[in-house]
């Protein structure tokens, strides 16, 4: 079994709306419409292959990202700065080998030399324990409780990325910051902030 994450293309695009809408309780359905909005706004939006086939993806935004989920708003207005996991989504075929830990620690490598802290919310209502316990394992913690429109109760967990400070200090501080231009720290280029940095040169 050969698992490759890379990022996202707009090809992708009517896979993933299949992989959401067919993933059960555990995840909201989207329209189209709101997955081309995460596809512009998204600073992480990965796929993993496995042998060839989409298999999962996972969605996460910064706090600047146009977006107007509930549960990202309370991460704005009680959170300073963090990167925040929108949903996560492995196939039914694929669970079970460990490709949502791969996610979670692909995006925290992304976050980490970001921001000093990676945000979620897991379902309470029903409880998800299977998800519950994946992050209370992953180092989350409960900082919050929500009751969304629909009803169900999420609970807002925060884990705190220790290496922040570091990465800082010697990395975001001082007259020229930045991360160093290798690969594996380029930043995804997003459609919407495109966009917006056209309409607004106008």
């Amino acid at each position: 079994m050969t698992i490759r994450l890379r990022d996202i293309t707009e090809a992708d695009l009517d896979g993933v709306l299949a992989l959401n809408n067919s993933a059960g309780r555990s995840i909201i359905p989207i329209e189209a419409s709101r997955l081309r909005r995460l596809y512009d706004e998204a600073a992480y939006f990965r796929v993993a292959e496995i042998d060839g086939g989409l298999a999962g993806f996972l969605i996460a935004l910064r706090p600047d990202a146009d977006y107007d989920s509930p549960n990202f708003a309370w991460f704005k207005a009680h959170v300073p700065d963090f990167v925040y996991i929108d949903r996560i989504v492995v196939g039914r075929p694929y669970r079970g080998h460990g490709l949502g830990r791969v996610f979670y620690a692909d995006v925290q490598s992304f976050a980490e030399v970001r921001s000093p802290v990676l945000a979620c919310e897991v379902f309470l209502e029903p409880r998800d324990d299977v998800s519950v316990l994946f992050h209370g394992t992953f180092g989350f913690r409960e900082v919050g409780q929500l009751a969304l429109p629909n009803g169900r109760r999420v609970s807002l967990l925060t884990k705190p990325l220790c290496s922040w400070d570091w990465v800082r200090d010697t990395y975001w501080s001082g007259p020229s910051p930045g991360l160093p231009p290798l690969p594996w720290l380029a930043e995804r280029v997003r459609p919407g902030a495109r966009l917006a940095r056209a309409a607004g040169a106008d």
